[in-house]
Parts: C-alpha cells; structure tokens; sequence
C-alpha cells in the first residue's frame, strides 16, 4: 500500500506528515518519540491502511515539521497535532504514540478529550516527580559536543547502540538521520522529563492499551504505573522489543494496534 506525503499549514509552519489507507476510514494518528519523525512509522502504516486511515506526522521541530516559535513542551507539541486533526478534517482519532509521542497522546487525551477516541501508548514513561528528579540529576539524553572531524556522529550512534537490536545498523542509520535533523533535538526529552503528568492522568477516560517492549529499559518498567492509574488499561508484551520498537518490529506492533481497535465499538 502506498505512503502518501504532504504538508499542512499550522500555527508553527508548514508540518509535515504520512499517510496510508482510505480517507473515509476510521482515523489513527501515530506520533513519534524524540528525536526520531514520522519514518520510525515507515513500515507500520501500510500495516494499518487497509483498515485504517492511518496518518503518522512529524512532531513540531522535528523530521520536516517547522518549529513554531513557542518553547518546546508537550503541551505545545499536543495543540499543534489537534490542529493537524483539524486541517485533515478528523474530529477524532485514535491516537497511538510512542516513547515521547505516548506522553503527547497523553495530553491529548487529557486536555483534547474529544479529539481522542483511544490510546495506545507504546514504552511511554509515567512521569511524575520521581521521574522528574531522577532526570534532571543525568545528562541530557543523545545531547553530544559538536568536533570538526565528525566524531560526534560515533559518539550519538555508540549512545544509543546499546538500546538497539545487534546487527541492525539500519535502525542506528534512521535514528542519526533523524537526530540531525531534528531542531527540537535534545529539548524532546527535556520536554518529556518536565512534563507534569500526574496532573492530566486523571482526566484519561478513554479505552487504553499499553504496548510494553520488552527489552526497553527506559519503559518497560513503567507499565504497572499505568495500570495503577488507568483501570480501563490493558498491556500487551511484544517480547524481544527494544527502544526503536515501530521500526524494529513493525508487523508485532501493527498487529497490537489493530487487535486493540478491532475490540472497540
């Protein structure tokens, strides 16, 4: 099934998004974590297009999205997908998002109810100030010093190698593609480990599922959280999953989006 790619005019610019599948048929809208863009999706929407109308952007600041000039933060980053929402003319969509794009789902859910009809929220920390203080005490996450001889490009990919599947460069290759292109850069996770959470969880109502991967240290953990705070949540385990899950494992993870809206009415 083909990628269909355009551009819409925002608040922020012009953002940037993909999409696969009828226009009439229901609305999925897949966000993405940071510093990655709509290509963590490239394989997962024509998964969900022969059923879906299945549309993954680029957060602003990041892939070819334009930035806007607001500081970087969730909040903003969940205003500016309800715009895109309603220049698609969807007043409401399923929302699936993962690592930073699950905690915009999250706003969104909370402070966008009606634009959400369900969540998936895929290795999405639970941020509260546990998290918080224990972020602000590590470095910056993928922030490296700029050389004249490139060797930050080895140091962003030794980084991260470890959170990535043995052998599979291409995964590494996407992720450095993306991170230099990304304006919003490190300030994706600067967001995320200031967001206050705690204070939007309350007010999620919608049917939830949370992906849990298996071998992401940075959420896999998180996922008894979730359940504590959204009773209606469900988890599913896609064993063997790491940080780039979408990418790594895209019929596994369209699959537990789809088994998942295939249960809703």
């Amino acid at each position: 099934m083909n990628i269909r790619r355009a551009f819409a005019d925002l608040s922020v610019g012009q953002v940037h998004y993909a999409q696969c599948g009828d226009i009439g048929a229901p609305p999925v809208l897949l966000l993405h974590q940071s510093p990655r863009s709509w290509a963590e999706y490239r394989h997962v929407l024509p998964l969900l297009g022969p059923r879906f109308r299945a549309v993954a952007m680029d957060t602003a600041g990041f892939g070819d999205s334009a930035a806007g000039t607001e500081p970087a933060s969730i909040e903003h980053w969940a205003q500016v997908a309800v715009e895109l929402l309603d220049a698609l003319g969807m007043p409401a969509a399923h929302v699936v998002g993962h690592h930073t794009g699950g905690v915009i789902a999250v706003e969104m859910a909370a402070n966008h109810g009606a634009r959400v009809r369900s969540l998936v929220l895929s290795s999405t920390p639970f941020i509260d100030e546990g998290f918080r203080r224990a972020r602000a005490q590590r470095p910056p996450i993928d922030e490296v010093e700029t050389s004249a001889d490139g060797s930050h490009l080895t140091a962003l990919w030794r980084q991260r190698q470890g959170f990535y599947p043995p052998g599979r460069t291409d995964l590494l290759e996407a992720f450095v593609l993306d991170a230099l292109k990304a304006r919003g850069g490190p300030d994706g996770h600067l967001a995320v480990a200031t967001y206050r959470m705690e204070e939007s969880v309350a007010r999620i109502a919608q049917p939830t599922l949370i992906v849990r991967a298996t071998d992401d240290p940075f959420a896999a953990p998180h996922a008894a959280d979730w359940l504590a705070h959204l009773p209606q949540a469900r988890v599913v385990d896609i064993a063997g999953g790491m940080v780039p899950l979408p990418d790594q494992m895209p019929e596994a993870f369209a699959s537990a989006v789809v088994e998942f809206l295939g249960t809703l009415p």
